[in-house]
């Protein structure tokens, strides 16, 4: 890990590649990209949350038994009789 005088020459270098007016553009997008980064691996974590079974296989009643059997067209079908 760098030391005080190191961390200086580093940003003695960086100044010298980017210049001055560069270095508050190149912050910012570095925020943004850490941002971005952030929100995208919680969502990930947030999808592999919802995808854990809630209850054991073995352990599913008659309701859950129907719901699989039903297709997204018979649920269409439906709410257009109720709607009718």
């Amino acid at each position: 890990m760098p030391q005080g005088a190191e961390w200086l020459i580093i940003l003695a270098i960086v100044v010298l590649v980017f210049g001055a007016a560069k270095l508050p553009d190149l912050a910012r997008g570095t925020g943004q990209a850490l941002r971005i980064f952030k929100a995208e691996t919680k969502g990930l974590r947030d999808d592999e949350d919802e995808k854990k079974p809630t209850k054991p296989a073995g352990e599913l009643n008659a309701a859950d038994a129907r719901l699989d059997d039903v297709t997204e067209a018979e649920i269409v079908d439906e709410r257009r009789e109720n709607n009718a």
